[in-house]
């Protein structure tokens, strides 16, 4: 099971991760895409990874507005997988044009 972050280590990836906002407990995000298509194809290209990371985040989608909320539920709160998966969710939003 993955370890949670120490205190140092949340500070740390939070500075690392722009836009991001969390605790302890979670991380979360929230973008603005394009259109309504453009969100929809980034909710499948985050289940696709999520999916192979066989971890899933919550995700909620208003009209063009997509939040991602990470966490490691059987660890407790955040761990190294959640901020990978939020690195992966960057890449796919900066992808898509959504920010």
């Amino acid at each position: 099971m993955p370890e949670l972050l120490s205190p140092d280590e949340l500070a740390a990836a939070l500075a690392d991760l722009p836009g991001w906002t969390g605790d302890s407990a979670e991380l979360t995000r929230t973008f603005q895409a394009p259109d309504f298509p453009t969100a929809i194809r980034l909710v499948v290209a985050v289940a696709a990874d999520a999916e192979m990371m066989d971890h899933h985040p919550d995700m909620d989608i208003r009209w063009r507005t997509v939040r991602f909320v990470v966490s490691t539920h059987s660890a407790g709160g955040v761990t190294g997988s959640d901020t990978e998966l939020a690195r992966r969710i960057d890449a796919h939003a900066a992808a898509l044009g959504a920010s």
